[in-house]
């Protein structure tokens, strides 16, 4: 049973002077460890939560997540080429392994990458030579006597600043990066092309994947994501607009538009649809931790691939398919377009993606069980247990507490979902509000 401890408001508690449509968080991540937490919004934040020592008198009791740094990542800038608006939007963070006491990430926008360290200070230098306590030169003529400097202790510091600025190599929106598991090169995708940069050279990629046809007018698919394999750098997938995925190895050319291996689920022809292709794109793509598998989400499903097995997912899971009915008006209101991500737990038993009315639905792979959740101020009380919810098709028969498919809220919507690398920690972002939840006692998914 999941129980929620903690409930973050962008614009409230910690961040002041937002407006509310730049509140709106935009991508949520664990780092490795899952100690700490970092969310971006739309107006180009980036707020870091680290989570808090066990209670010694609570030995039982998880460490809960409270705010580390804040920081503006990415500023509104205009390309006056092309008179166009680049907004500030965050659309991912990626951490990078914790190779020292310093933390390192990356964060972009739809067109600047940019690698930040986040690092601590707890103690300052005192008993200059040639300067006074406050950094001014001193006259040479006034110093009579050397001493050695010391370090004094301080109050701890949090500081963030940029490393790197990786711009200028996409025409197109980024919409995903991915670290490399060499921890020296990641790659950036946009609609028609992924780029391969090392981490210490900001002036030059590589451009490894490119769909961008002769002639506009032929072009068919775009590329909607793009991830690492988690162990072999050699390896990544992309997927597109059209429900497919592509994996590709670097080993085998330098340009890898040639794949080397397709995963495409057979249309059924008499379930075909004005809004088939729409509703097949894949809106998110993920390895497992284990690096056998794949989890992709599209409109109304969540499929999991084994990389072994092209012709079909390895399993289906359909995470509002009441929705089939409203697809007309979906369109209509442009939610149709909505891009849901999906997450896999530490053991790659459970999956988790997002839905509508800030419900959230989770499958255990081993028992075939499956529960929707809800991430409401309103329904969600700090240490309550998350009362699983219900949604019946309009027609159905209706339990106590069911909530009819004519009732959703389709403005209140979890697009953005993180899981923690080891435990049953999750990390929900709803619109401006990020709820973090945890198993309570690490019991079992039920």
């Amino acid at each position: 049973k999941y129980i929620i401890y903690t409930v973050y408001i962008h614009g409230n508690d910690f961040l002041l002077d937002f407006y509310y449509y730049t509140d709106i968080i935009s991508t949520v991540e664990f780092n490795h460890t899952g100690e700490l937490l970092a969310t971006g919004d739309k107006g180009g934040r980036v707020v870091i939560f680290q989570r808090e020592p066990e209670s010694k008198s609570e030995p039982f009791s998880q460490g809960e997540y409270n705010v580390y740094s804040t920081f503006q990542s990415h500023e509104p800038e205009f390309d006056y080429l092309k008179s166009l608006e680049i907004e500030e939007k965050i659309n991912k963070i990626r951490w990078l392994p914790q190779q020292n006491a310093a933390h390192f990430l990356l964060s972009t926008n739809d067109k600047t990458i940019k690698l930040w360290k986040v690092s601590e200070r707890d103690k300052r230098p005192e008993g200059y030579n040639l300067k006074d306590e406050e950094g001014r030169i001193k006259d040479i003529t006034t110093v009579t006597s050397l001493q050695v400097p010391v370090l004094k202790p301080m109050d701890l510091m949090v500081e963030v600043s940029p490393r790197r600025v990786f711009a200028n190599a996409h025409t197109y929106h980024v919409n995903s990066i991915s670290v490399n598991s060499d921890y020296e090169t990641y790659m950036s995708a946009d609609d028609l092309r992924i780029n391969l940069w090392h981490l210490d050279i900001t002036d030059r990629s590589f451009n490894i994947v490119d769909i961008k046809p002769a002639n506009m007018e032929d072009l068919t698919e775009v590329i909607t994501a793009a991830e690492f394999h988690p162990h072999h750098c050699n390896l990544f997938v992309y997927s597109s607009s059209k429900g497919t995925l592509r994996l590709c190895d670097m080993r085998e050319a330098a340009l890898c538009d040639k794949h080397s291996k397709l995963f495409e689920e057979p249309e059924d022809p008499s379930a075909r649809s004005f809004f088939s292709e729409i509703i097949s794109s894949v809106s998110d793509v993920k390895f497992s931790h284990s690096g056998r598998y794949l989890l992709t989400r599209d409109y109304l499903t969540a499929k999991v691939w084994d990389l072994n097995m092209e012709s079909k997912p390895l399993e289906t899971y359909q995470v509002h398919d009441y929705l089939r009915s409203k697809l007309c008006s979906l369109y209509e209101n442009d939610c149709i377009f909505d891009k849901f991500e999906c997450a896999w737990n530490g053991s790659d038993s459970v999956i988790m993606t997002g839905a509508y009315n800030n419900f959230f639905r989770m499958f255990d792979r081993n028992t075939k069980r499956d529960v929707t959740l809800e991430a409401s101020r309103e329904s969600s009380k700090p240490r309550a247990v998350l009362k699983p919810r219900r949604v019946c098709a309009a027609g159905g028969k209706r339990r106590k507490d069911d909530i009819s498919v004519d009732s959703l809220d389709f403005t209140k919507k979890i697009l953005h979902t993180a899981w923690h690398p080891t435990e049953n920690i999750i990390a929900i972002a709803a619109t401006n509000n990020l709820y973090i939840f945890q198993d309570k006692l690490n019991s079992e998914m039920h």
